[in-house]
């Protein structure tokens, strides 16, 4: 057995050892009964990352499950969840600006993230509901409901937001597990909460259009039948 040892600095670990394996692969021929392994570092990262990505998507059928428990409609529950591709989008920009990996930290600062960007889609999609219980159009709901509910969704994004930018100044030394998490946090906050105001309303007046319509649709083509029965 021959052990071999080196540090990486500057670039991804699963990136340098896939390049690593592709050269080898191309300049090496081991004998027979002779192989490689690759441990150490990267061999706790990935089943780390396993573990993460595993619990993730559990957790996300479970956010899914209860959003489906809470609003009634499989409909509304994936409007809610649309937050979470708008939170992705500013903290894989924010660890692309400071030139930072994705490592295990920032995973786990985009299942936090998505939590934070899961609860403004609620404010939002529920409030919305409550308008419209009470007897107010569609468009008046997406306005009013939307302009209701912009102070408690800045402020659920600004609470977690300063409670992290101090981890964002000074040396980062010793900070090497929760500067990427913070950087994926804010950036991901930024524009899910940015978005969430756009994007969300948006989506919903749609979807309750096409369904009003689909609705009418149906009413129109049972009619006669009704009529003649």
């Amino acid at each position: 057995m021959i052990v071999l040892g080196f540090n990486v600095q500057g670039r991804d670990l699963g990136a340098v050892i896939a390049e690593t394996r592709k050269r080898i692969g191309a300049k090496l021929e081991l004998p027979a009964g002779y192989y490689i392994e690759y441990g150490g570092q990267f061999e706790s990262q990935r089943q780390a990352n396993r573990t993460l990505l595993g619990f993730g998507a559990l957790a996300l059928f479970g956010a899914l499950l209860l959003l489906y428990k809470a609003f009634g409609t499989l409909r509304e529950a994936l409007i809610v969840l649309f937050n979470l591709p708008l939170a992705l989008i500013g903290g894989i920009v924010a660890l692309y600006l400071a030139g930072a990996n994705l490592s295990v930290a920032a995973v786990i600062g985009f299942i936090t993230l998505f939590g934070i960007a899961t609860r403004n889609g609620i404010i939002l999609v529920s409030h919305y509901n409550q308008l419209r219980r009470a007897g107010k159009p569609l468009d008046e709901v997406v306005m009013q409901g939307t302009l209701d509910r912009l102070v408690p969704v800045l402020m659920t994004a600004a609470t977690a937001a300063l409670g992290l930018v101090p981890l964002m100044f000074g040396s980062p030394v010793g900070k090497e597990l929760e500067l990427p998490l913070a950087q994926v946090v804010l950036g991901g906050l930024f524009t899910a909460t940015l978005l969430n105001m756009v994007v969300v309303p948006t989506v919903y007046n749609h979807v309750e259009q096409w369904r009003e319509k689909r609705h009418v649709r149906l009413q129109r083509a049972l009619g006669p039948r009704e009529s003649s029965a």
